[in-house]
């Protein structure tokens, strides 16, 4: 195995060379679907898929990196990790367990160093029933001016009135407020979008084809940005049933956090990825996740979401705000310290473990 610093890269374009030659030096196939846009720096896009294990295993493991972009850091490190692990690959060998890899989901976002995608729509808002009905989150409303301010920095009294309306709100509706998704303002934060996007179609494919046989599938997908430094807080991922929350329990531990009832860190998600899998793989048994790793405290993730939305809005601003403003993106979603990408991998690996073996008992 290579050092924990050698799987995490500076950029997407990096990310994905690293991936993809891990992948060859599997002799693995790569499913390859390109975005028909360009990088930050004219580069391809894509995301990419690979299958290790026996095709038709009964249990499928699937992985994804990068649903929120920027994210992808994190993520693509830990999937780049689980190619180069020996012990990993014999146990669901043994176990008769597939595991799906898929790197970048928004890759538009991985490497414009953004969480949103090329429509800035927040894809884990975006698994939803298209065309929509009425909004789903009205108090988003109240909160969206004062989120996107006219310039940037935000002066003294804009933040005065957004903390004063999180005092009026209370912190848990305020974050829910503002991060369940909302579908009424196309330029604001956690946008679900009026229709499923190329990432959406593109996830939903490989997760028909590679499960839709499957009896039993395990989903973790791979985040950061909420929770203490260097913790990957496990939030329930599936539908709100009782069974369901006792099986991902049951698989990685009675710290996995529902939202459902406030335990999580996460506001209750609307529109997220991991619930396609209901639509698309319906005789399969479901148990996922979400691992969300802690990077900055929540005002600096929020603040540094808020410069980027307001970046979008204003494309001819100076080049060291632009570049400033994407610095704090990248510094709230993924850490360069080596303490804390030792944590990730470590956390990451003993998840995946607990799957296989999970898939494995069956």
């Amino acid at each position: 195995m290579d050092t924990p610093n050698s799987y995490f890269a500076s950029e997407y374009a990096e990310a994905r060379s690293g991936f993809l030659a891990a992948a060859s030096k599997r002799g693995l196939a790569v499913e390859t679907t390109l975005n028909s846009l360009k990088g930050a720096k004219g580069e391809e896009l894509a995301t990419d898929a690979v299958l290790l294990g026996a095709a038709e295993a009964p249990s499928l493991l699937i992985v994804t990196s990068a649903t929120h972009g920027v994210e992808g850091f994190c993520g693509s490190g830990c999937q780049r990790a689980m190619l180069d692990d020996d012990d990993l690959r014999r146990r669901l060998d043994a176990g008769g367990v597939a595991v799906l890899l898929i790197h970048a989901v928004n890759p538009h976002g991985f490497s414009h160093l953004s969480r949103v995608n090329e429509d800035n729509v927040d894809l884990n808002r975006n698994f939803r029933a298209y065309p929509l009905g009425t909004e789903s989150n009205p108090a988003y409303a109240e909160v969206h001016p004062l989120l996107l301010p006219r310039e940037w920095p935000p002066t003294d009294a804009n933040r005065a009135a957004l903390h004063a309306c999180m005092g009026k709100m209370g912190a848990g509706p305020f974050q829910a407020a503002v991060s369940s998704g909302q579908q009424t303002f196309k330029d604001g934060l956690f946008y679900c979008g009026s229709q499923a996007t190329w990432s959406n179609r593109t996830t939903r494919a490989l997760v028909r084809k590679y499960g839709a046989k499957r009896k039993r599938i395990a989903w973790i997908d791979i985040h950061t940005g909420l929770g203490p430094y260097g913790h990957g807080e496990k939030i329930f991922a599936g539908a709100n049933d009782p069974a369901e929350l006792a099986r991902a329990r049951a698989c990685w531990g009675i710290d996995v956090m529902s939202y459902y009832d406030g335990q999580s860190a996460s506001a209750e998600v609307q529109g997220s990825m991991v619930k396609s899998v209901y639509a698309e793989c319906p005789d399969a048994e479901v148990t996922a996740m979400g691992l969300e790793y802690g990077t900055v405290p929540f005002e600096a993730v929020l603040h540094a979401l808020r410069g980027d939305h307001w970046l979008a809005l204003h494309p001819d601003a100076a080049a060291d705000k632009r570049a400033a403003i994407k610095r704090a993106v990248r510094d709230a979603f993924y850490i360069e310290n080596d303490d804390w990408k030792g944590r990730v991998l470590g956390q990451s690996r003993t998840a995946v473990l607990q799957a296989i073996l999970s898939l494995s008992a069956k």
